[in-house]
């Protein structure tokens, strides 16, 4: 999709529709006085009242270039914010794409250009890749209707937009397609296209390392493992030694091994690495923005798979921190490569690490699919995250993660277990990566329940949701 910025009058624009967002309870702008009867018409008939995503259509409207003239609600003006202008392009380009629209221009009266195009790109997105023939229609171009000096905010919303469909991309993936060794090829691909270095450490490279419980998971899989590894480094020396580390699941299919997954439902586990996608969509983003600090992103991808070679309840395996964990669950997975990741990306040199994953459903019974759910073990790092996250409109919860949890954890025959029991599951599975961060500030994002979408939006299509792209990058821009 081809994204413009044009400072023209909002009558004199060509487009197949011009778009213009109404709260509730405001009166129209100036530059809709010549059509202030439909506007009457709608409000007292309450066909519109700018609610959030009420959308009206009026043809051939008089004095305008367009060929639709089109109002979105934005609901209340108080509640507005950079997520409600991300939602509401969305919503207008999602809907109006099915009726035909193929050139759709948007009027910025006020509010940030950079969330505008976000939403324009990431509404324009279709999971349809595989089908021979689809009902859904897509944008050729997005003009946005702002001033001159809107232009920095049109590029930066073009490199976040296209770095979230490109993690949704990967996500979106089936299992038999995206394999760890393919997503280590994506990612080295992606590295070259936009300047960064990549590294892909091997099996044989693991286990010399001794990155055993990493290896445990990928152990049941005719797929061999992969770690990825992508570095950015800034091209001014950086006034500061910290260094991000930005680590991901990267679990490319989980049957949950030998504690086999209900078959119901399973087909979503090709998601489960939209953790390690996520911190590939980041550094796509990153490496274009260019943040003042160095940045490397570690994505451990497995197949957890039931094979004669599968770990079992019962074993033990020594990690690349020198711990042994008794694995009690063989589906308690993503953890178990997380943890050598994590203590890799220490051995690197990060200074502060920052991880996602799609970790435990119970968080999704804690959050639901509203909030990513935050753990830490440092309170300066967890600030920064948090107002990462909130600039970026992805809503995120702080977790507790008392060292009373810790108990949970106990093992008789090794140093720890790699699950902890039934209740606060995502707390001790959050517990568990904390006892690999040590000192090191860390934060952990579970985003099981925000990763993907089970029904479509009106502004995002159902599948995978990109989500945390934005925060990472927000992250690195501002530290």
């Amino acid at each position: 999709m081809d994204t413009t910025l044009v400072s023209l009058p909002l009558d004199r624009v060509e487009a197949d529709a011009v778009v213009v967002l109404l709260f509730e309870d405001e009166a129209a702008p100036a530059e809709l006085k010549g059509v202030s009867a439909w506007l009457d018409e709608l409000k007292a008939s309450g066909e519109f009242t700018g609610k959030t995503a009420e959308l009206a259509v009026q043809h051939l409207a008089p004095g305008f270039q367009a060929k639709r003239l089109v109002v979105v609600g934005g609901g209340k003006r108080d509640k507005y914010d950079a997520a409600g202008l991300r939602r509401a392009v969305g919503t207008s380009v999602r809907a109006l794409k099915q009726k035909g629209v193929k050139k759709l221009a948007w009027f910025l009266s006020g509010g940030d250009a950079e969330a505008a195009v976000e939403g324009a790109i990431l509404g324009n997105f279709e999971p349809d890749r595989y089908k021979t023939s689809s009902d859904a229609k897509s944008l050729e171009s997005f003009v946005l209707i702002a001033p001159d000096s809107a232009k920095a905010g049109v590029e930066r919303g073009k490199i976040l937009g296209d770095a979230q469909n490109f993690t949704r991309d990967l996500v979106n993936e089936p299992a038999n397609v995206m394999t760890p060794t393919l997503l280590a090829d994506r990612a080295r691909a992606m590295a070259a296209e936009v300047g960064l270095e990549c590294e892909i450490l091997d099996e044989p490279r693991m286990r010399q390392l001794g990155m055993g419980s990493l290896l445990g998971v990928s152990q049941g899989s005719a797929e061999p493992p992969a770690l990825i590894i992508i570095r950015y480094k800034p091209a001014q020396a950086p006034t500061t030694k910290d260094h991000l580390g930005l680590v991901g699941k990267g679990v490319t299919f989980d049957t949950g091994g030998v504690s086999i997954k209900p078959a119901d439902g399973m087909e979503k586990m090709k998601y489960d690495m939209a953790g390690g996608a996520a911190m590939l969509g980041a550094m796509r983003a990153i490496a274009q923005l260019k943040p003042s600090i160095p940045v490397t992103a570690l994505v451990p991808a497995v197949e957890n798979m039931v094979g004669s070679k599968a770990q079992r309840p019962g074993d033990i395996v020594t990690s690349l921190s020198g711990k042994t964990i008794e694995v009690l669950n063989t589906d308690a997975e993503g953890r178990l490569i997380l943890v050598d990741a994590i203590t890799y990306a220490q051995r690197l040199g990060c200074t502060h690490l920052v991880d996602a994953a799609t970790l435990t459903g119970a968080i999704v019974v804690a959050l639901g699919n509203v909030n990513i759910g935050v753990f830490t073990n440092n309170d300066a790092l967890l600030a920064r995250v948090l107002a990462a996250a909130k600039a970026e409109g992805e809503k995120s919860w702080h977790m507790p993660l008392d060292d009373d949890y810790k108990e949970l954890l106990k093992s008789a025959f090794a140093d720890l277990a790699n699950i902890g029991g039934r209740w606060g599951g995502a707390i001790s599975a959050a517990y568990f990566l904390k006892e690999f961060a040590g000192d090191t500030p860390w934060v952990h994002l579970d985003i099981a329940g925000t990763a993907w979408l089970d029904e479509a939006k009106p502004f995002l299509a159902k599948g995978p949701s990109g989500v945390a792209v934005r925060t990472f990058t927000r992250l690195a821009l501002d530290w």
